[in-house]
């Protein structure tokens, strides 16, 4: 990413734009960036970039990926009425069908690929799986396979790629904030090599900066529905066995008998364990805790980190950009993050080696 990023900067750098700053828009960036990533640990292949063979496939998986999300977190008529869904007024399965065919279609082309390219050509988890399959061929089928890609493909993109884009936001309508955490980052790092995963337990301020953001935007405002198994009161309520309980972690988070000012971003109440024994839970917590969260926060850290260490931004105009949230199952922003980027002068030579 940040490789292309550089590149292209310096294609375009006679533009006449404002201060050498050039136009980025960033969530099609990131977006791309988080597939790729969940691309190679799965399938060991790329989507995005140079060399990229088949365009048509990835932008129709992109629209699958986005959809899914899209439908999932909608309130549909059908999911308070079920007779309704035979009739589908809204079109809601219809489209469904199409994302789950687009999605199967792919993987399978991707397993079919490993085994005639040969298991052991690269290790991925498909590869992984393949080759468990030799020893326990149901546990491992083409089936369950599959499915477990998908999963990993739909819950790793566009959560962590949304999750980015609001803290870059949040950093461009705090400027103060994104100087300190650079500060802390050529401190800490310095401008001869990347930030890395290990360089995290010695940046403090840059750990509160994620976790005020993901406070104010969890990665699942209602988190995963759950399940009465009996007949409980709850807060006055009478619940019965079999109800679908979804937790509202989103206003939790913003529970002002909870955090003080929660509707401010202020990284410094997560400073020295002052928000100690606060309720948090981002990514849900207990056995439905997400699976993928050290993987999600890892990914996180080394993007953003590494965005703040090699780029200068700033906000396109001097209004605070529109913290408007849209709809779905994660909370996207309603208008997709447009910026003004440009390379930092002291991080040239590292960029200039990873476009070597």
């Amino acid at each position: 990413m940040l490789h292309q990023l550089f590149k292209s900067y310096k294609s375009n750098e006679k533009s006449e734009e404002s201060n050498g700053f050039r136009k980025l828009y960033f969530r099609k960036t990131i977006f791309e960036l988080t597939m790729n990533v969940m691309m190679m640990l799965v399938a060991g292949k790329r989507f995005y970039g140079d060399k990229i063979e088949d365009v048509e496939e990835t932008q129709k998986f992109r629209e699958a990926v986005t959809g899914w999300f899209e439908l999932s977190g909608a309130a549909n008529v059908e999911d308070f009425i079920p007779l309704l869904r035979i009739l589908d007024l809204q079109g809601v399965m219809k489209r469904m069908k199409w994302i789950t065919e687009v999605m199967e279609e792919m993987v399978s082309k991707i397993i079919k690929e490993h085994r005639q390219e040969g298991i052991g050509k690269g290790k991925t988890m498909i590869s992984s799986m393949l080759e468990l399959g030799k020893k326990d061929p149901e546990k491992y089928s083409d089936h369950v396979i599959r499915n477990i890609a998908m999963s990993m493909l739909l819950a790793g993109t566009e959560t962590s790629a949304n999750t980015i884009e609001w803290v870059m936001t949040l950093l461009l309508n705090n400027p103060d904030v994104l100087q300190k955490a650079r500060a802390e980052i050529d401190t800490q790092v310095g401008n001869q090599r990347l930030i890395q995963e290990s360089d995290f337990n010695h940046l403090p301020y840059f750990h509160c900066i994620i976790s005020e953001s993901l406070r104010l935007y969890p990665v699942a405002p209602l988190l995963v529905p759950h399940e009465s198994r009996e007949e409980i009161s709850l807060g006055g309520y009478e619940i019965p066995k079999g109800t679908m309980l979804l937790v509202n972690v989103y206003q939790i988070q913003r529970d002002p008998k909870i955090w003080e000012e929660p509707m401010e971003f202020k990284p410094e109440r997560f400073e020295d364990g002052r928000s100690n024994g606060k309720w948090m839970a981002p990514f849900g917590m207990g056995r439905r805790r997400c699976p993928g969260e050290a993987l999600a926060m890892r990914e996180m850290g080394v993007v953003l980190g590494a965005l703040i260490q090699c780029f200068d931004w700033l906000r396109i105009g001097s209004e605070l950009i529109d913290l408007t949230e849209g709809s779905g199952l994660t909370i996207p922003k309603a208008t997709p993050l447009e910026v003004m980027y440009q390379p930092r002068k002291i991080m040239t030579d590292v960029l200039l080696q990873l476009s070597g």
